[in-house]
């Protein structure tokens, strides 16, 4: 299939033709689910998807987190799923998502908006069980939500069809780019019809998505509501610079950061996992209400989690970037970036669970001078510098030379010291040793003389070794004299048997 460039919807001339939820088309049983929500305004990426999908077109959609991209699919496909009738192991949609908590959200959504509807669904993703799993799936199911990877694994142990699948969807694509779920996408691409409607959701689109669409979409509306990789107005953003990047000093400003901002509930990220568990674990050591998630914890601990963040009980969300894309917690007050994230496209991710639909949000960035290219790449990203912000309460600890590498740079000029400290006690041991040695006598070695005659025969000068030894056949006594032989045994048989 090859896919057409037509010109992107603009999101002011969606609002401006589309009002109110009342104007997209939707039926009554779903528009009466939303307004129990508590929405009557679409955002621009709903007004602008929802007819086309109604339609049955294919759409391409491409805006930044929290602008309601999950309702814009969601929405349309309750509706075009209330006609029709599911069959065992052959669902009728397909929605794939990059975590477990996304997909789980998406379960969510179904169950918020489809109430009114009779429809089933399946959720396979990891840390469940399979045979529960399966149960549903050899029951039918209207909407299969997933992972590539426990989808995968359920087709491969002939639990699934895809053949019946008429609307599948890729939620956070350029995620699944960065997760390595490309190869994956593009065979299950190939295992549903070519027939069906394929709704394509994106915050950005790196060359590598781009070609996915232009070989699995056919003439989509794409659908633009801001420019990629922008960062929503309502968030104040702040970057806090350390002179040293030492983790002890990092942490400490941290909890400075916390204590000066009115924090109602954050989200800290960190690069990594292991920085996770100690970031978390410091806090609660220090008397704050934090937890860690990332995505080698066990799944029930995660939904926990992430409960226990929604409803208010857990203050401070310690997590990895497994948290970072689509997560619904609609009034996160901070964002705390423990360092820069590895690519700009994460900043932009990250802060977006901040400042969502309308609300007003922060975010403060922990950098020292070693991630003075990181910061770069971010401001060039967003198009404007992040404010450089100095937060009273950081350690004296933290405060030193400018020119300072870090933590880590200062750990590795120590080590070198020590190296050449080393060194030089080995050489100064040598030397010392070789000063104590005696002195060598400069007398010229004489040739110690040789024994016996030159043109004597070596062989008559060796004693004879084996000369007294006995021969072989000596010791052994004759064969006439051990006794007949038996065959099969040799010399060795049994005396019984050689006897006369």
């Amino acid at each position: 299939m090859t896919s057409e460039n037509p010109a992107p919807v603009g999101a002011e001339q969606t609002q401006a033709q589309t009002k109110t939820f009342n104007d997209l088309g939707l039926s009554p049983d779903t528009l009466r689910a939303v307004h129990e929500s508590g929405y009557t305004t679409p955002t621009p990426i709903q007004a602008a998807a929802i007819p086309e999908v109604l339609k049955g077109r294919d759409v391409l959609g491409i805006a930044q987190t929290g602008t309601g991209k999950t309702a814009s699919f969601t929405l349309p496909m309750i509706d075009i799923l209330a006609a029709g009738r599911t069959r065992a192991r052959m669902p009728r949609t397909l929605i794939l998502e990059p975590t477990r908590e996304l997909a789980a959200q998406v379960a969510e959504s179904f169950d918020k908006y489809g109430k009114y509807q009779k429809l089933t669904k399946a959720l396979l993703i990891g840390g469940v069980s399979f045979a529960d799993q399966d149960a549903l799936l050899a029951r039918g199911v209207d909407v299969l939500i997933a992972t590539p990877g426990r989808l995968l694994d359920h087709f491969e142990r002939g639990k699934l069809l895809l053949t019946g699948v008429q609307v599948m969807v890729v939620d956070e694509a350029d995620r699944m780019l960065d997760m390595g779920f490309i190869p994956d996408i593009e065979r299950i691409f190939k295992l549903t019809p070519f027939t069906r409607q394929t709704l394509f959701f994106s915050a950005t689109m790196p060359p590598e998505i781009t070609r996915l669409t232009q070989a699995f979409l056919h003439n989509p509306l794409r659908v633009e509501v801001s420019k990629p990789a922008t960062t929503a107005s309502t968030i104040t953003q702040r970057v806090v610079m350390l002179p040293g990047g030492d983790p002890r000093t990092r942490r400490a400003a941290l909890r400075a950061v916390i204590d000066a901002s009115d924090v109602k509930n954050g989200i800290v990220f960190c690069n990594r996992k292991t920085d996770v568990d100690v970031v978390a674990l410091s806090l609660k050591r220090h008397g704050y209400d934090a937890a860690p998630i990332h995505g080698d914890l066990d799944q029930s601990l995660r939904t926990k989690t992430l409960d226990r963040f929604r409803s208010g009980d857990l203050k401070i969300l310690v997590a990895s970037d497994v948290a970072a894309r689509g997560l619904d917690v609609p009034d996160v007050s901070h964002v705390f970036n423990y360092e820069p994230p590895r690519t700009p496209d994460d900043y932009v991710h990250r802060i977006g669970r901040t400042g969502r639909a309308g609300r007003q949000g922060a975010s403060f960035t922990l950098a020292g001078p070693g991630d003075k290219k990181s910061l770069d790449a971010i401001e060039k990203l967003i198009g404007k510098p992040i404010e450089k912000a100095t937060i009273e309460g950081v350690p004296e600890a933290a405060i030193g030379d400018p020119s300072d590498r870090g933590g880590r740079g200062r750990r590795a000029e120590e080590l070198k010291r020590e190296h050449s400290r080393r060194l030089s006690e080995k050489k100064q041991k040598y030397m010392k040793r070789d000063e104590e040695r005696p002195t060598a006598s400069t007398e010229p070695l004489q040739p110690k003389p040789r024994e016996g005659k030159r043109d004597e025969p070596r062989r008559e000068q060796r004693p004879a070794k084996r000369a007294e030894a006995p021969r072989r056949e000596d010791r052994r006594p004759a064969r006439e004299d051990r006794g007949p032989s038996v065959q099969g045994f040799g010399d060795n048989a049994p005396a019984f048997l050689r006897k006369k």
